[in-house]
Formats: C-alpha cells, structure tokens, sequence
C-alpha cells in the first residue's frame, strides 16, 4: 500500500492552505488507521505499506512496475480543478506497468 502526497509550491497556488505544523507520525497514525478500516479482517500477506513525499503520479506509477493492480481513487474533478491540479488517477491509468483500478469517492447525497 502507497500512500502518496506532494506539498504546492507557493507559485500561484490559490488552494486550500498547507498546514506548517506538518507531522509525519501522525500522517503515519492516519495511514495506519485507514488500512486497519479497509482491512479489518487483517492485510493481505505481503502487503507492506510505503508513506511517501512527492508527486503522487510518478511514485504510483513507479510503485506499479511488478504489482499485480494499482487501485487509485478519484475525487471526480472535473473542468478548472482538473486542469490546475491534474489527474492522479488518469495519469496512472495511461502509464501504470499493471492494470489499474480508479475507485471514485461517494458523492456527497447534499449535493
């Protein structure tokens, strides 16, 4: 399991606000507790857990080469927000070495 992530520059970044006060072991405590969620029945064997800095697209895509399935989510942005941030997802789906599995998040029923 990867879990990746990159901080913007502060180049025109116009986004949410990037806390400074960043702690990896509590990024390591939330990761830890996502997997515990998603595998409550215990993990796969062999599965190892990788928390990496840096552009999500190419760490995925470099994670890829030997797996068996790359699974991505997918917040379904669209227009503007795709065209600033890019596409984790569809970037990884056109250069992973392994088929790849895009699991978009529930929408919202207030909206």
């Amino acid at each position: 399991s990867v879990h990746a992530w990159d901080t913007p520059s502060d180049a025109g970044w116009t986004g949410p606000a990037i806390d400074p006060t960043f702690d990896l072991e509590q990024a390591e405590d939330r990761f830890a507790e996502a997997l515990r969620a998603v595998f409550a029945d215990g993990r796969p064997d062999g599965m190892r857990e990788f928390l990496v800095e840096g552009n999500p697209s190419e760490i995925l895509i470099r994670a890829s080469q030997g797996a068996e399935i790359l699974v991505v989510g997918s917040r379904g942005r669209g227009g503007f927000a795709r065209a600033m941030l890019g596409s984790v997802s569809q970037r990884c789906a056109q250069h992973a070495a392994c088929p790849v599995v895009t699991v978009r998040q529930e929408k919202d029923p207030a909206h």
